[in-house]
């Protein structure tokens, strides 16, 4: 909306100073009257009218070129984030992986092969990720959301997730060997292939969890599972798994 437009000539002053009934008032009057004046010779100037619609046209440009250019805004977003990953790769601690990880998945982004073994990771949320081959050896991922991922062949070995949420999790041919699934959500997850050795099961929610096609469970520890789909607890058994505490369960 253009705020520039012809004013009215004022009036003679003769007939404003007629109009002021206190004479303290005459110097205030005096001054706004300057200021009609100069706001009326202004408004009939185009050069100031052609400035407005050229501050009008640049406010267009501005929104068109922010918008424009929100695409490669989206891909240095993720350049950054991805940079964060890759620099903190083979380190401990957090190292910003955590909101980057995050951020980059909230996008949709694939992780696929991502590597952040040995890494702290405690409270990531990756509902719905994609990581597919993704090592995540040896991590610190206590009290995660995996919900709906997919870890198809994923290395999670000697990774400590408990309570962490993997229901409805793709675990296909994951390594899961040494991981500590303790008070941790299974349920509904698929773990077609996967290798359970000396996995701790201790408390894990297993209810309707894919287990028929594990490849390995030898040294699990399945004491107190919660919701063990039936015959599990006797194959596990039958197949190496110990619920005697021999196993590496550390989940009282």
């Amino acid at each position: 909306m253009l705020l520039h437009a012809p004013r009215q000539k004022p009036e003679p002053w003769p007939n404003r100073r007629s109009a002021v009934n206190h004479v303290w008032l005459v110097p205030l009057v005096a001054i706004e009257y300057e200021f009609e004046w100069l706001a009326f010779l202004l408004s009939r100037w185009s050069f100031l009218e052609v400035l407005e619609y050229l501050g009008s046209f640049s406010i267009l440009v501005a929104v068109i070129f922010y918008f424009s250019e929100s695409g490669d805004r989206i891909k240095q977003k993720h350049y950054q984030a991805w940079q964060v990953v890759n620099t903190a790769q083979n380190k401990g601690g957090s190292g910003g992986r955590i909101e980057a990880l995050q951020e980059l998945n909230l996008d949709g982004v694939p992780l696929v092969g991502v590597d952040v073994s040995g890494a702290f990771l405690q409270g990531v949320r990756l509902p719905r990720a994609k990581l597919i081959r993704a090592n995540l050896t040896a991590v610190d991922a206590r009290n995660s959301d995996f919900q709906s991922a997919d870890l198809l062949f994923a290395n999670l070995s000697s990774g400590n997730f408990r309570e962490s949420n993997f229901s409805n999790t793709s675990l296909e041919g994951a390594d899961l060997s040494g991981v500590d699934f303790c008070s941790a959500n299974l349920r509904n997850a698929n773990l077609d292939g996967a290798v359970l050795d000396t996995a701790d099961l201790g408390k894990t929610d297993l209810q309707n969890v894919r287990w028929q096609k594990i490849k390995s469970l030898k040294g699990a520890d399945v004491r107190q599972v919660r919701n063990p789909p039936d015959g599990f607890l006797r194959w596990a058994l039958a197949h190496g798994a110990t619920v005697d505490g021999s196993g590496n369960s550390g989940c009282e």
